[in-house]
């Protein structure tokens, strides 16, 4: 399947607000946004809120159906393996491989060799167009890079070769590999993409791990000057390694907990559209914190399932924020008291979880952790689901809204 240029991707973890979401996309279409919806949901999130795969593929269905929508959509098997991939290759058409597991375990000598070998006509002074200095390509470099990544890609080919031969239908490939402990250099995005190419996988996104902090549902942290130069250079290093290693021409970068990343997104708007490149982002839990803002700001019983999520979500802290150690920073002394915030009203909740850095009320500790906490939501089961029916007019406005104004506007108008 050839995807579309761009495409966003749009978290949904009760699957609720298909229609809100897709309103977005319709406001882009109407602004001459041509952004193109793609629906994701992870087996973790499955299983957190007692859902499964067809329910996404439904929820997909029913938004497209309802509003009329005619165009390309996508429904995203976000993050599976080979021991969870299953359930997800009816309804899906997008898979995420997600390889993280064997990132920095060696493959076999005889393989690193191998590609070691097969690297040679690139190694010395490595000029691809569009950067300016040449990349010095060693054979140790290679071979480092190799004991790194080559297991995880040769994972991944066997995880495309799974849902090749029982997938009925074309479908999108998404290879990830941002979920490790450092950012890869474009030297080594050059080098992944070639073992992709080795493996015959036929990526239409690459998802590294850029420099800098992506914490879940707040701004980027780090150097926005060394972010600007890496990402130039990795949409140089793609558009290079389509052309040596045959790759698909529409492969693009994929930008993993895209959401809320506000100081980024007018260089990334700036970079692809020097370079006219593609470009896929994902937004896994904003939907989710609009659905909160949205109970907080109807107030009356809506507010108290708001503040009860939060109070539950203090006392649970470390059952809640340790399975995204790696994409969070909530410092404990920031967090407000559940006895303060049971006397907030909704101005009070919503300003505190809204991400308008312009609000001094604004708390990011208390965003991220509500961010994680979707699991207390899930256990109140229709308690919270009946919550989201009465209130779909005010919750819908912000999703929309959220997704729009704050997201496909700045990256891809």
């Amino acid at each position: 399947m050839a995807l579309n240029k761009y495409t966003f991707g749009m978290g949904d973890r009760f699957a609720h607000q298909g229609q809100a979401q897709l309103t977005a996309i319709l406001k882009a279409k109407d602004a001459d946004i041509a952004v193109y919806p793609v629906w994701n949901k992870s087996n973790r999130e499955h299983l957190l809120v007692k859902t499964k795969p067809h329910d996404l593929r439904a929820e997909a269905d029913a938004a497209v159906a309802a509003l009329g929508w005619t165009e390309a959509f996508y429904v995203d098997a976000d993050h599976i393996g080979l021991k969870t991939v299953d359930g997800f290759i009816r309804s899906s058409d997008f898979f995420t491989l997600d390889v993280a597991d064997f990132v920095g375990h060696p493959a076999s000598p005889d393989s690193i060799e191998e590609f070691v070998k097969s690297m040679k006509p690139y190694l010395g002074p490595l000029s691809i167009p569009g950067i300016a200095e040449p990349f010095d390509l060693t054979a140790d470099g290679v071979r480092e890079v190799a004991g790194k990544f080559l297991l995880a890609v040769q994972e991944a080919g066997k995880i495309y070769r799974h849902i090749y031969e029982r997938k009925v239908g074309a479908f999108a490939t998404e290879c990830s590999v941002d979920e490790t402990d450092k950012p890869q250099t474009p030297v080594d995005l050059f080098l992944i993409l070639a073992m992709i190419a080795k493996e015959g996988i036929p990526a239409d996104t690459i998802a590294p791990k850029f420099t800098g902090r992506f914490n879940k549902g707040v701004d980027y942290v780090g150097d926005l000057a060394q972010f600007e130069k890496e990402f130039d250079h990795d949409l140089s290093v793609i558009a290079f390694a389509i052309k040596k290693f045959g790759l698909p021409p529409g492969l693009k970068l994929s930008v993993h907990s895209g959401s809320d990343k506000f100081s980024l997104y007018s260089i990334i708007n700036r970079l692809i559209k020097k370079h006219d490149a593609g470009l896929h982002v994902k937004t896994a839990g904003t939907t989710w914190l609009e659905e909160v803002i949205g109970l907080a700001e109807a107030g009356g019983h809506s507010l108290d399932i708001a503040k009860e999520i939060y109070e539950a979500a203090v006392t649970r802290f470390t059952e809640l924020t340790a399975p995204y150690a790696p994409v969070i920073d909530i410092d404990p002394a920031r967090l407000p008291a559940p006895a303060k915030v049971h006397t907030w009203d909704s101005a009070a909740y919503t300003s505190a979880l809204r991400h308008d850095q312009k609000n001094p009320a604004y708390n990011q500790h208390f965003r991220q952790l509500i961010h994680v906490s979707f699991k207390i939501a899930a256990e109140m089961g229709t308690r919270y689901t009946d919550a989201l029916k009465a209130n779909e007019t005010i919750i819908g406005r912000n999703v929309t809204t959220n997704l729009f104004d704050r997201h496909i506007l700045p990256i891809f108008g």
